[in-house]
């Protein structure tokens, strides 16, 4: 199989016979071009995932795997061109660092660190990680629980079946219809797991990945094979009993439902494995995730993608309310009061020190004023992932009041969990002492 990682916008070779150069052939980019229409995030032509320039592919803003029948394409954010240490293991790692938060993986810093130097795809990593922790849970017992099941015996087993019992045995007065209970492990949440055994079986490369999905084939041999697109998602059901499962639970349907990029996806169609999400999607939920932890701590709640604002009233319609607005991140207090609001933005600020703007949009500054009035906020936060260049961290007092005040941050996705969940509150803590000042600027009569 053909592998090909490359960055954000990158381009990838594509020649006319296999093996003329570091790329895909023309028949293998053909097939990824193809995967990418048929993907529900590649849009109608497919180029929100890939686009085809004949000689060369160019990958979009959309991180992860993309996958045909004999050749695979990763792409990897491009967090920071100007770092030194920007090599793709350590890319990768970061990647799978946003991942774990914003889908609650449960990975942990130790698993990414050594994830880091094992080398191999995302796929491949995840592929291992998965069969890892399913091989571990299936050697400490399958979970079980009680089904009902139905039989035709010479003895009684549990309850009578009055009306099988009188219909179809009417005839057979030697059977009992049988109707009773039996603890088993041959359940929604164990056919999952085996449906997902058997899938990236598929496509694991390494051996010693290969070596534990064929011996959990062999210990889920008795489990009812199902379907892809028959498997009974919804009949699962996580209590305490089996809790330890939950996370497999979200790799499954990571590899295979790709749930948190589009629920329409039918996995009984798919031929390959993709694995994709749009990068500005993941940043946001990855800030979110990590916001409401911070929050938590201070007394806080967070709203993700909350707050349902409208901007406009049309009396003329009978009061129809036009233009809902729904903020990124709103931080607010015990009193359900916006602290601070925060809209993320995966791309780079400009270093151009002349550029007074610093790469940030009118658009987005328009945005921003709109959510201060409409939820009576005081500080606004456009932030971005930080370049080597430099740290920004501006704060623009904006007119004609001069109390709200909109700051352009960044945090460093590079760093480790503690420093970026730091950086995230001394946003809140400086938002939280602006608002004193706010409400006092405001009853002075400051912009009247």
């Amino acid at each position: 199989m053909t592998h090909v990682a490359v960055s954000e916008w990158g381009k990838i070779p594509v020649s006319e016979a296999p093996g003329e150069a570091a790329g895909f052939s023309r028949a293998q980019a053909n097939a990824l071009f193809q995967a990418a229409r048929a993907h529900p995030l590649g849009g109608a032509d497919g180029t929100s995932i890939l686009t085809d320039h004949h000689r060369y592919l160019r990958a979009a803003q959309m991180v992860g795997v993309l996958a045909a029948d004999d050749c695979s394409l990763e792409v990897l954010p491009k967090i920071d061109p100007a770092a030194s240490d920007e090599s793709q293991p350590t890319v990768r790692a970061r990647l799978i660092q946003m991942l774990d938060v914003a889908l609650g993986l449960g990975l942990g810093s130790g698993v990414q660190a050594s994830m880091a130097v094992q080398g191999g795809s995302l796929l491949d990593i995840l592929i291992r990680t998965f069969a890892d922790r399913l091989l571990a849970a299936v050697r400490h017992g399958l979970p079980r629980e009680y089904r009902t099941e139905e039989d035709d015996r010479n003895t009684l087993r549990g309850r009578l079946n009055v009306g099988r019992q009188f219909t179809v045995l009417a005839a057979r007065p030697n059977q009992l219809a049988c109707r009773y209970d039996e603890l088993s492990s041959d359940i929604a949440l164990v056919q999952v797991m085996k449906a997902c055994v058997l899938f990236v079986s598929r496509f694991a490369r390494a051996g010693e990945t290969r070596r534990r999905l064929d011996e959990l084939r062999f210990l889920l041999a008795d489990t009812t094979t199902v379907h892809p697109s028959a498997l009974p998602w919804a009949d699962i059901r996580i209590n305490r009993s089996n809790r330890t499962w939950a996370e497999l639970v979200t790799l499954a349907q990571m590899l295979m439902r790709r749930d948190w990029q589009d629920t329409r996806h039918d996995p009984g169609r798919q031929q390959g494995i993709s694995l994709l999400f749009p990068m500005n999607d993941l940043f946001e939920t990855y800030v979110a995730t990590l916001s409401r932890r911070v929050a938590r701590r201070h007394g806080f709640t967070m709203e993700a993608q909350g707050g349902g604002l409208f901007c406009v009233r049309d009396d003329d319609a009978g009061g129809r309310q036009l233009f809902q607005t729904r903020p990124d991140i709103i931080i607010r207090d015990d009193e359900g009061r916006a602290r601070l609001i925060i809209d993320t933005k995966w791309k780079r600020i400009s270093s151009q020190l002349e550029d007074k703007r610093q790469g940030v949009s009118q658009a987005d500054v328009y945005q921003m004023m709109a959510y201060g009035e409409l939820y009576d906020c005081a500080d606004l936060v456009l932030l971005y992932p930080r370049q080597a260049v430099a740290r920004t961290r501006r704060r623009l007092p904006i007119k004609p009041s001069g109390v709200r005040a909109l700051q352009v941050a960044d945090i460093d996705v590079t760093a480790d969990l503690h420093a970026i969940e730091q950086e995230l509150a001394e946003l809140i803590e400086r938002a939280s002492s602006n608002r004193a000042e706010f409400h006092h600027r405001n009853a002075a009569g400051f912009g009247s």
